[in-house]
């Protein structure tokens, strides 16, 4: 029959299925415990708004009583004033929590649902649902999870890559365009403009299956582009004959195209990167570390906006006074200014302007960098 004599609940094979998860005996559960379950089989199972709604309800209900079933008894009046749905969702929510094995009906001869005490009024048994095969499958939850996590984790990195390669690809195709404008890029680009489309967003939808390895052939056909034609179709690395003299000095390759030795009448001799971290430690906000000038100039370069300072006055300080020594006064004027701010005395109100006097007291020969940051370390290490 597929209807109870009462014209009640229609038999399902998955009711009579979750009735092999039981509880161990002597075993409690307290409501908490309940509702950290049923949320991690609302994850795992990824349930709809409504389930949600009316598991969490059935959850609510558990009076953690002692009579070795989790039973609760709600009606659909409480669970529609409760969740705020109508009947017939509450209807079909039940149906497919039942479905999904999470509980299990008990009805009563009449079909209400109810709860039968002793006589001291203590609940020995109830007709309406039993929550065991929700709390029974905890770890199937727990498990489910974990590969979830490590499906979005493998997700995340394919996104990521994907995003990379498209950067560097259009980074070479950029590249392409303006120093070997003569080469034909129109195959390239149609590709690119394919995967494009082709390419869903970081909605957690799976990627097709060869679309990663489609963009990684892209960039390094489209790299390999631009490095050949940067070679002029020669496949032997580029040799270039030495005649300066062997003793010119090393240090001559770390001078920037902004700074040629002459131009601002400063001594070029490089200041020691060990003593510009001693004297700024604020030098730590640089994630990279200080080995030469490359590493110097960057940091400044970065460290400007720190300062508030616009662009123009790096700019203009890198033509008075060099890179090198503009990225140590940004450097030098931003641990002053960090002092300051520690010590309560807020001195220095605009930091970008007092780099731009620190460079015209520089360019003045006013102030020796170098004598600074001796100080400025004799002060840090007292």
């Amino acid at each position: 029959m597929q209807l109870a004599s009462s014209g009640g609940r229609r038999l399902r094979h998955s009711a009579l299925a979750a009735r092999i998860f039981v509880l161990e005996t002597g075993r409690t559960v307290t409501r908490k415990e309940l509702s950290g379950v049923a949320r991690d089989a609302e994850r795992a199972l990824q349930l709809s708004a409504p389930q949600r709604l009316v598991l969490g309800q059935l959850v609510a209900c558990w009076g953690e009583h002692a009579i070795g079933r989790l039973l609760v008894w709600p009606s659909n009046q409480r669970l529609m004033a409760t969740t705020g749905l109508s009947e017939r969702a509450i209807r079909n929510a039940i149906r497919m929590l039942i479905e999904r094995q999470l509980v299990i009906p008990k009805d009563s001869p009449n079909g209400k649902r109810y709860a039968i005490r002793d006589a001291e009024g203590a609940v020995v048994d109830a007709f309406g649902f039993d929550l065991s095969p929700l709390y029974v499958r905890r770890g199937e939850w727990t498990a489910a999870l974990a590969v979830q996590k490590q499906r979005k984790e493998l997700l995340k990195r394919a996104f990521d890559e994907i995003t990379i390669c498209r950067r560097a690809t259009e980074e070479a195709l950029n590249a392409l365009a303006q120093h070997y404008p003569a080469i034909d890029r129109a195959a390239l680009e149609s590709r690119f403009s394919l995967l494009r489309a082709r390419t869903p967003k970081r909605s957690g939808t799976d990627l097709p299956a060869d679309l990663l390895q489609a963009w990684t052939e892209i960039r390094h056909l489209a790299e390999d582009t631009f490095y050949q034609a940067g070679c002029d179709g020669t496949a032997c690395r580029q040799i270039e004959a030495e005649n300066e003299s062997p003793k010119e000095t090393c240090d001559k390759s770390h001078r920037t195209d902004s700074e040629p030795a002459t131009s601002h009448g400063l001594s070029s001799r490089l200041l020691l990167p060990a003593l510009i971290v001693e004297a700024c430690p604020v030098i730590a906000d640089w994630a990279q570390p200080i080995r030469d000038a490359v590493d110097i100039v960057a940091a400044g370069r970065f460290l400007r906006a720190s300062l508030g300072a616009h662009p123009s006055a790096w700019t203009e300080a890198v033509a008075e006074i060099g890179a090198i020594h503009a990225a140590v006064a940004v450097i030098y004027v931003l641990q002053l200014y960090d002092d300051d701010a520690s010590s309560g005395r807020n001195s220095i109100r605009n930091a970008g302007g007092y780099f731009r006097s620190i460079v015209r007291l520089i360019k003045g020969g006013q102030l020796d960098l170098e004598t600074a940051l001796l100080t400025l370390r004799r002060r840090k290490l007292a």
